[in-house]
């Protein structure tokens, strides 16, 4: 059957996939960032699963103000990148695992989650940047990945524990399926930031870190911290952090498993306006 090895947990900076594309990587600014992922390149070429399953959020590029779906899971053959207005990013188009994709849709909404099906959609930096950080600039990503959107940027947002409980129905759906598939479930976005208003510019790095902690150590109490908190610690667009929980709900100790393995811990401010937090967790 298929199976979770691991979740990645990553900010999606728009300015880091600029630094990549511009080659401004070795710049006195990007090096520190670019250096805290350099072991998590390695890890993935050492640990490259079958499939990705990446939790993001649209940038109203595949949706707009217009329609804002709280979950949708791209069940596509394939997804380019998309034109954020100055050209799609110089990235491999995603190829997705439509077969894989459709299970876990019907495992979940059968679990009682309501999901969006997305049949065709152009993918934007919250998926192309995250995909950049752990595999570099391959001519082809290294397998297929499956874009799993959710709603940060329309009130109201899902709560931490809706996401938690759906990255559990998340790993039950791959349990189920037959294939023998390695799989990795990513939360990607955050970490503290806010890019209007009074407070625009706001970063929280002792929060973020207690975050990171909570993450790994106490994810279920971590679920039930109410939105208020996220934009009052955080700033706007730092409740983007609840994606995180639906990766870290479909780790195996949530189940009962063992604690999964800290494989690798990074933190830094600024990137651009943002804190970038990462984190990589092995199940045992």
């Amino acid at each position: 059957m298929a199976r979770i090895t691991a979740s990645v947990y990553t900010s999606h900076v728009p300015a880091i996939g600029a630094a990549i594309d511009l080659k401004k990587t070795g710049e006195a600014y990007w090096q520190p960032l670019f250096k805290g992922y350099e072991y998590s390149k390695q890890w993935m070429k050492e640990n490259t699963p079958d499939v990705i399953f990446l939790v993001y959020n649209d940038h109203a590029t595949a949706f707009s103000l217009d329609m804002i779906p709280t979950f949708a899971i791209g069940t596509a053959a394939e997804f380019a990148p998309a034109d954020e207005g100055w050209g799609p990013r110089p990235v491999p188009k995603v190829i997705g695992h439509p077969e894989l994709a459709s299970h876990i849709a019907q495992s979940v909404i059968q679990d009682d989650f309501d999901l969006t099906i997305v049949n065709k959609m152009d993918v934007d930096h919250g998926l192309t940047v995250p995909l950049s950080l752990m595999c570099g600039e391959p001519e082809a990503w290294p397998c297929a990945v499956i874009p799993f959107a959710v709603n940060v940027v329309q009130y109201p947002v899902p709560s931490g524990r809706r996401c938690f409980q759906l990255g559990q129905a998340i790993r039950r759906a791959v349990a189920s399926y037959d294939d023998d598939l390695k799989v990795q479930i990513w939360g990607t976005g955050g970490m503290s930031h806010q890019l209007q208003g009074a407070r625009a510019g706001l970063i929280n790095a002792e929060w973020d870190n207690c975050f990171l902690d909570r993450l790994i150590d106490d994810p279920a109490g971590l679920s039930e911290m109410p939105h208020i908190e996220y934009v009052r610690e955080a700033g706007s667009e730092g409740i983007e952090l609840v994606m995180w929980l639906i990766a870290r709900g479909a780790m195996a100790d949530i189940d009962g498993g063992p604690r999964p393995n800290v494989k690798h811990r990074f933190f830094h401010v600024p990137a651009s306006n943002t804190a970038v937090g990462h984190l990589i967790l092995e199940n045992n």
